[in-house]
């Protein structure tokens, strides 16, 4: 993993006139909640953070990003990193692989692991776009 590309958690983001915002989807297909870490137009002050609803029509566009990478040549999401390395999630379709690898189940279906950040190659950042209207879907 290079040094410039640190892990990220996974989460969207959005577009809206001129900037970019960690975003949440809301309730209803439409809906789309943008967080900022200071006060912009149509925002609302929550616990020491903005917050906006707006509608998915009103963005440029969202995206969910994600850090994903391969771990024993399985591939691999990445959860979250600190001392310990990276937490990354199985990505795979074999459970048995997965707990082969050191992989723990989480939930039905579901393996996690911490292993060292040598041990994670490919590391790269994902970006998906998502449907501005239910026609895109």
């Amino acid at each position: 993993m290079s040094a410039e590309l640190e892990p990220v958690a996974s989460g969207f983001v959005a577009h809206l006139g001129d900037q970019t915002y960690a975003a949440a989807l809301g309730g209803g297909f439409d809906d789309v909640v943008l967080f900022s870490e200071e006060a912009h137009e149509g925002f609302t002050d929550v616990a020491g953070y903005w917050r906006r609803v707006v509608t998915r029509a009103e963005l440029t566009w969202l995206v969910m990003i994600r850090t994903v990478g391969a771990f024993g040549g399985e591939p691999c999401v990445v959860l979250d990193e600190d001392e310990d390395g990276l937490h990354i999630a199985y990505t795979g379709h074999s459970g048995t692989k997965a707990e082969t690898l050191g992989y723990w189940m989480v939930d039905h279906g579901a393996y996690e692991v911490v292993v060292p950040r040598e041990e994670v190659f490919s590391i790269r950042i994902e970006r998906t776009r998502v449907p501005l209207t239910e026609s895109e879907s």
